[in-house]
């Protein structure tokens, strides 16, 4: 029977920085992964040759000293990533139909706070608090500071507010509102239901610098395994946990895999979903109070997706990365419901990739979705979808087409649809319990599930445990990196890799 000092259950970004992160401080790790692949939301698929990305489409803190910058060189896999920064004149841009008014969002906090003020010169009292408030909270956020990072950070007075209120008390104007709660869409929670305090280290770094990566999410998994190679870490894929025996004063002593296969490891780290956790774990360990707790967590926002090529005729020299955000009101909250039935937000961004040898202009367009708008077809499978689901489908697919048509009119006849895939698609491929995008709602006063499980060596972080996405996922492991390393050392080997 093999044995490991640690085994890291899914290989996203987080289960990929903590078996790497342990793997550098001479821990032996196993890492499992259900899929046949490792990566995650990461990895990325073809259609007629064409690379598109499932899950990870741009990141930010990438830039000198940036918080993401700097886990990529603990990590030693910063040389590795090529970022394409979305930093021309019109690359991030918001556009609110309703009013017909489009924002462009520059590079910087500093640069950010000129072009408001410049859009709305009436409100820079309103703009200079909010960006103050923003830089405060992330300034005593020891969370999002490599070397003091901790698994009980101060509380702020901005954990018990919501963006929501800040916002209110800070002005009246509703487009400005509107902007400023805009990136809500980028965590999938209300402006209503998040914290203040969330929201802000949420969105700092993309503030800062927003980058696509060359090669997508492949550029990381890449990046990991060629590190990989070189330390004690094995990856087992098509696996899961199926039991845990030798359970003696709450310690497990043996792990099963869906193999029969038993393993030995001092601790377990899930870095999935906590209501797949709640299936897996032993239920007589589990406190009502605990299975009740997971079981109230609330699904985030997914998406619809729809990825399509055009070949314009024009010189692909020119061309460049954009992000474009078609918002149909102000209104960030309506929006973000469930229960919402107008139009839907709509992210479009512009990627340029190499196929067989050649430049190809690509377009991948984001619509607003939940898993409340696919539940009559929640018992269906890939493949074997009934005839309802598949007129569903091509609505949406029809009604996206022609928002990314009228915003880019000179597509009309170049533009081809190559794929496209619901909440559904996202929850049968990625093994996501809804097929939301970022995990469970990150919501004010929410006790989320993150670091020690009822089981004493079971250790749980990801996305849902801190907040969403690649820069929340990657800052969970090393949180909780830092408790099973050791303070000490930890804190030598981080000065280190720093300096280094």
């Amino acid at each position: 029977m093999e044995k490991y000092n640690d085994i890291v259950v899914g290989s996203g970004i987080s289960g990929l920085t903590m078996a790497l992160l342990l793997g550098l401080n001479g821990h032996k790790v196993l890492l499992i992964e259900k899929n046949p692949r490792i990566g995650g939301s990461l990895t990325r698929f073809f259609k007629q040759g064409v690379p598109f990305d499932k899950g990870f489409h741009f990141t930010g803190g990438l830039y000198k000293n940036g918080v993401l910058y700097d886990m990529l060189t603990v990590l030693g896999i910063h040389k590795y990533i090529q970022p394409i920064y979305l930093s021309h004149e019109k690359a991030n841009c918001f556009m609110f139909e309703s009013e017909q008014k489009l924002f462009e969002i520059p590079s910087g906090i500093n640069n950010l706070r000129k072009k408001l003020k410049g859009y709305f010169p009436d409100e820079g009292l309103a703009i200079d608090r909010y960006f103050d408030m923003v830089q405060k909270v992330c300034a005593q956020t020891v969370s999002i500071d490599l070397r003091e990072i901790s698994q009980s950070p101060d509380v702020l007075d901005e954990d018990f507010i919501s963006l929501d209120d800040v916002l209110n008390k800070l002005t009246d104007n509703r487009l400005l509102k509107g902007l400023l709660s805009a990136y809500s869409m980028l965590y999938g929670v209300k402006p209503s239901e998040i914290s203040f305090a969330n929201h802000s280290s949420a969105c700092f770094n993309l503030y800062e610098s927003i980058a696509r990566i060359k090669g997508g999410g492949e550029g990381f998994i890449k990046a990991f395994r060629k590190n990989f190679s070189e330390l004690d870490i094995q990856i087992t894929c098509n696996s899961y946990l199926t039991d845990f025996i030798e359970i003696h004063d709450k310690h497990v002593g043996r792990f099963v895999l869906n193999t029969g296969e038993e393993i030995a490891s001092d601790r377990c780290i899930f870095t999935i979903h906590p209501k797949k956790i709640l299936k897996i774990l032993p239920q007589k360990y589990l406190s009502k109070a605990f299975v009740n707790r997971i079981s109230a967590f609330e699904s985030s926002a997914g998406f619809f997706s729809v990825g399509g090529i055009w070949d314009t005729g024009d010189s692909v020299d020119n061309f460049k990365p954009t992000m474009v955000s078609l918002c149909p009101s102000t209104n960030i909250n309506r929006l973000l419901d469930p229960g919402y039935t107008g139009t839907p937000p709509l992210i479009i961004m512009k990627n340029l990739e190499t196929v067989k040898g050649k430049s190809c202009q690509i377009i991948n367009a984001f619509e607003l979705s939940f898993p409340e708008h696919v539940s009559a077809w929640k018992d269906s499978k890939p493949g074997k979808r009934p005839s309802g689901y598949l007129a569903y489908k091509q609505q949406r697919i029809s009604n996206i087409t022609k928002r990314i048509i009228q915003f880019y009119p000179e597509y009309k006849n170049s533009f081809k649809v190559v794929n496209a895939a619901s909440v559904l698609t996202y929850r049968d491929y990625l093994h996501s319990p809804d097929g939301s995008a970022y995990g469970i709602k990150q919501k004010i006063g929410q006790y989320n599930l993150f670091g020690k499980l009822p089981l004493r060596n079971l250790y749980v972080a990801g996305q849902s445990s801190l907040m969403p996405g690649l820069l929340g996922s990657m800052l969970s492991s090393f949180i909780l990196g830092r408790s099973i390393i050791g303070k000490d050392k930890y804190n030598q080997f981080i000065g280190q890799r720093l300096c280094n």
